[in-house]
């Protein structure tokens, strides 16, 4: 299905591709741009290709002529030429580019059109997963129908690998840089953002594949590709590029924060480490020359700490590479004891920065993992590099809570998750309430660390609702006592919320009204002769500070009332109780049956 637009004959997404020795990836590449749910071009410029590449080309030309189209030009050199021929030949509303070693999910392009249609939107992020190969992921943790640029992280990704309104990028003459090695496509990207009307964000489906060659021939997998040197020198262009569009003020030093910590100071990290004394010089020296001209107030006080530091010391090479090392080191860390004292969860653990024999404090930070502005910091009791805490977990609002250790020196905090290292024997202490919330301290799934569910969001709530009688009243209502427990203990009366019935079948629910009793107590009246016929289950809803929290009502034989018929609108109705099978819990199958229905049962 394609997109709607002006023309029904009108190509909606060119797909431009640049081919330079890409035989064994080619048939993958072009096979997930073809199969694309949009009217589509597919224009694969040949940059000089030598390995039968260009051959292949031709043949996929020859048989799918009205949608691959082939250009073939001497070898360039870089990414950057071919791409911008690609945009010449281009016809569609809507521009798409794809390396050949990479390729699309099958719905990529129709999910992207439909965004950029719906929202008039001139650049779509569709979400990228990298195989082998970093893959940009802060910009992709929720979809988005429209984004700004100084409000969200959209910026930190300057690949090209999006959906491009083809008018946007004719009227700003936007187009990659030639005969670079690496970065042609930031400056495009920085160019295109700086015109963006409408910036949108698809970020449930994979849409673009990222694949690393095993044989490491592509550009950015040589040797040189990310020189320090050549890199800071061609950032220059990008940024300036960006200054000339942009006003000083927030919205420019959030993106320069994007180019200081990303393209500048990262050149002061590992690769600083490892280059001589002089070479060391030279790369403060040109970080230094990028400050001197675009490092504002507003950029420093939106970087973290380390880099800030690095700001203030260009010139002292010792210094940067003291923080350097700090950067480079690993966290070791390991959890060797948790337990309850009271409301609080005690951690016990070992931390330090391998290599480096001091540090200038110790902590343990809880975040919360879908508020990252949230979190808790609990200064540790040391014992040289053994470390205690207690968490108040009645200071963390519902919501699930990430546990880090943070080690500090020289002013730089180095955080790591705690608990995926840690003692044998060591479980997840039991849940707890507190304040009416529950508290479960459980360790992740895929990596095992410590975590904490302050309501039961992903965690199951343990706890009992366990009926003591049953029996019928006025109006054929099931009159049920009951009580609960939750983690082994009564939760407060202002917890139990109300009984849900639910239809096995239908999924359908009917709430009643339950009386909170003291002592873990309860007592509902449910008309459960107005249920519609099925069978029921029951359910009581708790209310433990995250979401509804229910529990099967547990019952046996000799607790539930014996079925009741009666007549009533000429129909026969039926509501028989009873504990399920195994565990026992309460469900009521309810039926309506019409005079000539009973009377056709009899006679069969």
């Amino acid at each position: 299905m394609s997109a709607t637009g002006s023309d029904d004959d009108a190509v909606d997404v060119s797909v431009v591709i640049p081919v330079h020795n890409c035989r064994a990836y080619l048939d993958r590449c072009l096979t997930s741009a073809l199969v694309q749910r949009v009217k589509k071009e597919i224009v694969v410029v040949d940059d000089g290709s030598t390995d039968g590449s260009a051959e292949l080309l031709d043949l996929y030309a020859a048989y799918h002529k009205a949608s691959v189209k082939v250009v073939h030009i001497d070898a360039s050199g870089s990414a950057g030429r071919p791409r911008n021929i690609g945009i010449e030949h281009a016809t569609g509303r809507y521009v798409f580019f794809c390396d050949a070693d990479d390729h699309l999910g099958p719905e990529a392009l129709e999910r992207m059109v439909a965004v950029a249609d719906g929202n008039d939107s001139d650049i779509v992020l569709g979400k990228i997963v990298g195989h082998g190969r970093r893959a940009p992921m802060s910009m992709f943790q929720h979809g988005a129908d429209r984004v700004e640029l100084g409000d969200s992280t959209v910026y930190n990704s300057l690949s090209c690998f999006k959906l491009f309104r083809r008018e946007l990028l004719e009227r700003h003459r936007i187009r990659f840089g030639e005969g670079m090695l690496v970065g042609e496509d930031i400056l495009f990207t920085v160019h295109a953002y700086c015109h963006a009307k409408g910036i949108s964000v698809v970020a449930d489906y994979d849409c673009y594949h990222l694949v690393s060659r095993p044989d490491g021939s592509s550009i950015m997998q040589q040797a040189g590709s990310r020189d320090p040197l050549s890199w800071l020198a061609m950032i220059r262009e990008p940024i300036r590029l960006m200054t000339r569009h942009i006003e000083p003020g927030p919205l420019r030093d959030h993106l320069l924060r994007r180019h200081f910590r990303l393209d500048v100071f990262t050149q002061l990290g590992a690769v600083f480490l490892e280059s001589d004394d002089v070479r060391r010089k030279d790369i403060a020296r040109e970080v230094a020359a990028l400050c001197d001209e675009w490092y504002t107030p507003g950029v420093h006080e939106r970087l973290n700490t380390i880099d800030r530091q690095r700001a203030t010391a260009l010139d002292d090479i010792d210094r940067l590479v003291r923080l350097a090392r700090i950067e480079s080191a690993t966290v070791r860390r390991r959890l060797t004891g948790l337990r309850w004292d009271g409301d609080r969860l005690v951690v016990t653990g070992a931390a330090r920065l391998h290599g480096i024999t001091r540090d200038d404090g110790l902590a343990v930070v809880l975040r919360s993992r879908h508020d990252p502005s949230a979190e808790l910091v609990v200064p540790a009791e040391r014992k040289g590099s053994e470390f205690t805490v207690r968490v108040d977990v009645a200071a963390l609002h519902s919501g699930i809570w990430d546990l880090r250790v943070a080690v500090e020196i020289e002013g730089v905090v180095r955080l790591g998750r705690l608990g995926a290292d840690r003692d044998t024997g060591i479980t997840r202490p039991q849940p707890r309430l507190v304040g009416g919330v529950v508290s479960l301290p459980y360790f992740t799934r895929d990596n095992g660390n410590l975590s904490i569910d302050m309501g039961g969001h992903v965690v199951a709530v343990p706890g009992t609702a366990r009926l003591i009688r049953t029996r019928w009243s006025l109006g054929h209502r099931l009159l049920i006592d009951g009580e609960i427990t939750v983690v082994g203990t009564v939760p407060a009366a202002a917890a139990i919320r109300r009984l849900v019935w639910r239809e096995r079948r239908t999924g359908c629910e009917r709430a009643e009204r339950v009386l909170a009793l003291p002592g873990g107590g309860f007592a509902a009246r449910p008309a459960v002769g107005r249920l519609a016929p099925g069978t029921w289950d029951a359910y009581l809803e708790l209310d433990l500070g995250g979401p509804p929290a229910r529990f099967r009502i547990e019952t046996d034989a000799e607790t539930v009332a014996a079925p009741r018929r009666w007549w009533g609108a000429a129909l026969l109705r039926s509501v028989r109780p009873y504990a399920t099978s195994g565990k026992g819990r309460l469900s009521a199958v309810v039926r309506r049956l019409t005079a000539e229905t009973i009377i056709k049962r009899i006679l069969q």
